[in-house]
């Protein structure tokens, strides 16, 4: 079951939501969550950083007054789901080195420690996260990755470059247009921040409408079990 997220702030809700979920799910210990890579601006350049505010107005067309108010009511929403996000003060930019390093972190098992680890620094701490290649090895590493591998990876702009095209080609495949978006069993799409009820309601269905395994031959063969393994008079 496979969210694709990007660090927007209704990921960072969604997440939240999802996760509430997940925990009140009977059969939670056998799902596996993978974060996918889903840029919402695949062409800012690294060095582009804005304030959230001034992102808003000229892609909305709306005042700063309802940027702002805007702002105020996700850290309300926010802060309904237990986190803490600063509604003044944030910036924007690219997010196309996070993603790689996202893909270091899930080769060592620690994308889930990172991804939480960046949508706090983005959210909810002063110090910005764009542009600041130092700023994503102290969050990398407080994750559990190696330091210079993490640096590695940062000096180097073909490093997962490619894995995370492929996740962003897979999330246009799969029907994905904007985040969060959640796919389950690559069979259903929930797409936004919605309410933990919707993702219970969700993994239920997707949880009991699983393809029961159809064998392919009948009769004995050469296996192991848990009373071990068989062997054939003769053989």
């Amino acid at each position: 079951m496979v969210p694709l997220v990007h660090g927007c702030p209704w990921c960072y809700v969604g997440k939240a939501r999802f996760e509430r979920a997940l925990a009140a799910f009977p059969h939670r210990d056998a799902v596996e969550v993978v974060h996918r890579s889903f840029e919402l601006d695949p062409g800012r350049a690294k060095d582009d950083v804005q304030p959230v505010l001034t992102v808003l107005t000229k892609k909305y067309g709306m005042s700063e007054a309802q940027a702002q108010a805007g702002e105020d009511d996700l850290g309300t929403r926010a802060a309904a789901e237990g986190l803490a996000y600063r509604t003044r003060g944030r910036d924007h930019g690219s997010t196309f080195d996070m993603h790689r390093l996202l893909h270091l972190a899930k080769e060592h098992g620690r994308q889930d420690e990172l991804v939480q680890r960046l949508y706090r620094a983005n959210f909810a701490e002063e110090r910005s996260v764009f542009n600041d290649d130092e700023r994503l090895v102290g969050i990398a590493v407080g994750a559990g990755l190696d330091e210079a591998a993490v640096r590695a990876v940062l000096a180097d702009p073909r490093a997962y470059a490619d894995e995370v095209r492929a996740d962003e080609r897979e999330a246009a495949q799969l029907g994905a247009t904007g985040v969060p978006f959640f796919v389950l069993d690559r069979k259903y799409g929930v797409s936004g921040a919605q309410p933990a009820e919707v993702f219970e309601r969700a993994l239920t269905q997707a949880w009991g409408e699983r393809a029961p395994l159809t064998p392919v031959a009948d009769g004995a063969a050469d296996a192991c079990g848990p009373d071990g393994c068989a062997v054939e008079p003769g053989r």
